[in-house]
């Protein structure tokens, strides 16, 4: 059995994804939040809703209101910035929600079976929230931190934070606020695109004839931790040695909200040693594999949005809706294989390159059924348990001090 604020819950041995529920309070015990996910979807034309159940005590609340936040974080700093301590800091969107006193009647509150099921295992000092995200907000990024960087990395986050407070604008204690970090998330689409293709041919100064290369990837579309085959066609027609052919997938990560930097990162390389003698041809099927476990030390790799005490992966692509600028959407992420043939010659070597761009995603998850989730929930704590000075330290006890509430709610960079 185990005890959350003032109710007992039996507690299974085995943590079934179907009733899972993420809880977190406050250090005053005043607030409670209790979500059934982690990860909401954006499926471009629509994103999945964010709902949960605040639990409050009205003892600890000693007369205070409860309110609930959304909140879209874009963190970004540079190199000459750090040197002086300062990091750019934007908040791309942020919604409040009063959610005691109830605005409403809690009946009307509800717009899902897991709340409803929540306020009746919690009882009457529960309180239902709900918020819809706008739909031109970007998705859960990170750029990898280097081994020895401290403090909060370059980042699209998003919050979810409850807090006690007199009013919305009333100074917030930091004991009195409870903060869970959430992901967006987008999946692959369920229609492949045609397998993408690119060739050239290039004339070179003293050659009758040119050479003519032709790459073609198997597929538009793959998952994480599929190996990817580029099919590299080279017809050598000049009088031209290739001394070698190097074959690559880069990851291409583009700041576009703050300074459009592009970060351009091989997570993957096969250096072939491979040449294609004056007159010859080649045909050969080039096997690549970019995984997250080979570059793990590598700074500025883009990375799916990561919940402090769990792992993640290479970012996926970046999926846009129509209409939607790019500019507000903070990193772009896209994908190329990248053919280089190493061309001899008497002044020196050349290269001739080649790039083919593909989608790099998750696949759909299975989805479970309202009516498949058990009755029995599942209580599990938002981890917490980071040092201070270690990266990715500090998930919500790095605030000293207070903080404002309103519209400049978020805790102040250091």
């Amino acid at each position: 059995m185990r005890h959350i604020e003032g109710q007992l819950f039996s507690v299974s041995t085995i943590m079934s994804p179907k009733n899972v529920i993420f809880k977190k309070t406050c250090k005053d015990k005043s607030v409670g939040v209790f979500m059934g996910k982690r990860d909401f979807v954006d499926r471009v034309d629509s994103v999945d809703p964010v709902d949960g159940v605040v639990l409050i005590d009205p003892e600890a609340l000693a007369g205070r209101k409860v309110f609930v936040t959304l909140s879209c974080i874009f963190r970004y700093g540079r190199d000459d910035m750090d040197v002086i301590g300062i990091a750019f800091r934007r908040e791309l969107y942020l919604s409040t929600r009063q959610v005691y006193p109830p605005l409403q009647d809690r009946e009307k509150g509800v717009h899902t079976k897991v709340q409803a099921k929540l306020l009746r295992k919690l009882g009457n000092n529960a309180y239902p929230f709900f918020f819809e995200f706008p739909d031109n907000l970007p998705c859960s990024v990170a750029l990898q931190p280097g081994p020895h960087d401290v403090g909060k990395q370059c980042a699209v986050e998003f919050e979810i934070k409850a807090f006690s407070a007199e009013s919305q604008d009333a100074k917030v204690r930091k004991r009195s606020t409870v903060k869970l970090m959430i992901r967006k998330v987008q999946y692959a689409p369920d229609m492949q695109g045609a397998p993408p293709s690119v060739e050239t041919t290039k004339d070179f100064v003293m050659s009758d004839k040119p050479l003519h290369v032709k790459v073609t990837l198997d597929k538009e579309l793959y998952y994480h931790g599929e190996t990817i085959h580029a099919h590299v066609n080279i017809t050598n027609n000049s009088n031209k040695n290739i001394k070698n052919v190097v074959v690559s997938v880069d990851q291409v990560a583009t700041v576009v909200l703050y300074s459009n930097d592009s970060y351009i990162k091989c997570v993957d390389i096969e250096d072939s040693g491979d040449s294609v003698s004056a007159g010859a041809t080649l045909q050969k099927v080039y096997k690549l594999l970019p995984l997250l476990a080979n570059n793990r030390e590598r700074r500025g790799i883009a990375l799916d949005g990561k919940l402090k005490h769990e792992d993640t992966n290479l970012a996926s692509s970046s999926i846009v809706k129509d209409g939607v600028l790019k500019e507000v959407l903070g990193i772009m992420v896209s994908y190329k294989v990248m053919v280089k043939l190493i061309i001899g010659g008497m002044m020196g070597s050349s290269e001739v390159g080649l790039e083919v761009p593909f989608t790099l995603m998750h696949p759909k998850p299975e989805a479970v059924k309202e009516s498949e989730m058990e009755d029995e929930l599942v209580f599990q704590e938002f981890k917490r348990s980071y040092l201070k000075g270690i990266i990715g330290a500090g998930d919500d006890d790095d605030e000293e001090g207070n903080v404002s509430g309103g519209d400049d709610m978020a805790p102040k960079e250091k």
